[in-house]
């Protein structure tokens, strides 16, 4: 036990993690939110509206690279990949999507809240994005592919999903493997739409919601939960949530799942991710605390979510501890 004790407290950076060893086999590690976080090799983790994707043990995070951004030249630089086994040591993989000399992925565009699932059939890992221009008015949605979950990624091309338009977005796959895109529309609500079997283009409209930007949305026990933000652009607000037995009908009026008032903790949701081990799933809600005049230092925010039957809410820990072998979490 010492000599993992050793071994973890030397692998731990000033990045807002703590390691707390249990066993040999499991340990539990402390997530500070809002705090400077950098990847093994000490530089600040960029992966701002991002998401993950499970593979075996290890879990990839996406996002968005802002360095050196504001909101006044918030443009493409790169869609990193970090991969991790206990959530807290990121390591840098790869940048799975990057800019090229001209183009929907070229200078001055936007590419924003990548996201990726894996095709089983195809053997494809699929990332959707946010592909725009500086003043939001091409409001697409684009797609790549790649063998490898940190690419590199082919682009395959945006479309406006059944001629809407298309601004924040995010993808859910369900329990049968189909899959869906959720698009916030601007001015037609926030639209889910069915995607094909190799998850590359939209083939049908599921239902129109209310319209919220910033969606995530997971599945426990047959019920669906989807979380959204109101739009107020790089200010946070109180984010809300709505459940259903059905993708198609039947959502529920929005609630918020955070204390009233507090901004959601001062943070814009951008991915729910289910940490499922051996004794239990844990939600953990994943948000930016947006800083518009320095985007790329703007910390994120891990918390986890309680979810019993049809409600969902969101308390603050200033540190609170994760063990993705058991799927289990303790303040």
């Amino acid at each position: 036990m010492r000599r993992l004790l050793t071994v973890a407290a030397a692998a731990v950076l000033a990045i807002g993690f703590t390691v707390v060893a249990r066993s040999a086999s499991a340990a539990s590690v402390g997530i500070t939110p809002g705090t400077a976080w950098k990847d093994t090799k000490g530089h600040p983790i960029q992966t701002h509206g991002g998401g993950m994707i499970k593979v075996g043990s290890t879990y990839y995070w996406f996002g968005e690279d802002k360095t050196g951004e504001s909101q006044a030249d918030a443009f493409f630089r790169n869609v990193p990949c970090y991969s991790s086994t206990d959530l807290a040591h990121w390591t840098f993989v790869a940048n799975a999507l990057t800019r090229q000399p001209s183009g929907e992925l070229g200078p001055n565009r936007v590419i924003e809240r990548p996201k990726v699932i894996f095709n089983a059939t195809t053997h494809q890992y699929v990332m959707y994005m946010h592909v725009d221009t500086p003043g939001h008015t091409a409001t697409r949605v684009g797609v790549a592919t790649s063998s490898t979950v940190c690419g590199p990624y082919s682009y395959r091309g945006s479309v406006q999903p059944l001629g809407f338009k298309s601004l924040d977005i995010t993808l859910f796959q369900d329990d049968d493997g189909s899959a869906y895109l959720l698009s916030e529309s601007r001015t037609d609500g926030l639209r889910m739409y069915k995607l094909s079997a190799d998850y590359l283009s939209v083939v049908s409209r599921v239902t129109v919601l209310d319209d919220f930007e910033a969606p995530a949305m997971f599945k426990l026990n047959g019920r669906y939960y989807l979380l959204g933000s109101r739009k107020s652009g790089w200010k946070t607000n109180d984010n809300s949530y709505t459940t259903s037995t059905s993708l198609s009908h039947g959502w529920a009026a929005w609630k918020l799942f955070a204390p009233k008032g507090s901004r959601t903790f001062n943070s814009q949701t951008t991915f729910v991710l289910p940490v499922a081990g051996s004794q239990a799933t844990t939600f953990m809600f994943m948000g930016d605390r947006w800083k518009p005049d320095s985007l790329g230092t703007s910390p994120y925010i891990w918390l986890p979510l309680t979810v019993k039957g049809t409600t969902v809410s969101l308390a603050w820990h200033d540190k609170w501890f994760i063990d993705t072998a058991t799927g289990t979490w303790h303040g």
